[in-house]
């Protein structure tokens, strides 16, 4: 079955255009103006990425993907007319996977979008190395699409998945920010290393939550890798 994609805009406009592009590239689209209609459509399940836009007048995308982010990592590709960098940050701290401004090239929306659905597993053929990756308490399951830490459940997104995944199949490898760009995007798609940045903290606030200290270690001038020091808070 192909991927569904929700698309989540308030201009008709721009949902044709993006729905059409997705149609050409093989993918089903289900298109929204709302955020609360987004939310309905969300909740019944069926969906593999969201396409959403972060302008809308009765429910912004921030707030779906806040909403969405209490108990999902469905991968979500934020649109906006805005291209102020704090925008970019919010939007990927509070749990997107990519951000895209308008006016976009619908050809790069959808290698973004491609991008993403490799990332978590969909649209892909099945990975055939060990399907398992363990550090201390940390496991990862290539297959499953899930992360452990000891007992406790993490909720990753599509690219933090990637990030973590590239970390611990080489934990004594410093992985510079474009090196983990590419784990996370594919080659040839450009995304600033800020980027990289909020990812990052987003996957250690998610193991602090749980108890998990010392996960990535920052290499000052270099970039992250997987910390020997790996442990729960006292």
């Amino acid at each position: 079955m192909a991927p569904r994609i929700l698309v989540v805009d308030d201009e008709p406009h721009i949902r044709d255009v993006i729905c059409f592009a997705v149609e050409r590239a093989g993918l089903t689209p289900t298109a929204v103006r709302s955020g609360s209609e987004a939310m309905a459509v969300f909740r019944r399940g069926n969906i593999d990425l969201i396409i959403l836009d972060i302008g809308m007048p009765d429910m912004d995308g921030l707030e779906v993907c806040r909403q969405i982010r209490k108990t999902s990592g469905l991968p979500i590709l934020f649109l906006s007319a805005r291209d102020e960098e704090i925008d970019r940050i919010l939007g990927l701290e509070i749990g997107g996977d990519d951000y895209v401004t308008k006016p976009f090239s619908p050809r790069e929306l959808i290698a973004r979008v491609k991008a993403i659905l490799k990332r978590s597993g969909n649209g892909a053929a099945p990975d055939r190395r060990h399907a398992a990756l363990v550090a201390g308490e940390i496991s990862l399951d290539r297959h499953g699409r899930t992360v452990m830490f000891g007992d406790s459940a993490l909720a990753m997104t599509a690219l933090e998945f990637a990030i973590l995944e590239a970390l611990l199949s080489r934990p004594g490898m410093v992985f510079s920010r474009e090196q983990l760009m590419q784990a996370a995007y594919g080659a040839g798609t450009y995304v600033a290393d800020r980027t990289i940045d909020s990812h990052i903290r987003n996957i250690r606030a998610k193991f602090t939550a749980v108890g998990g200290t010392g996960i990535i270690a920052t290499v000052h001038g270099i970039g992250f890798k997987l910390s020997g020091e790996i442990g729960r808070k006292a």
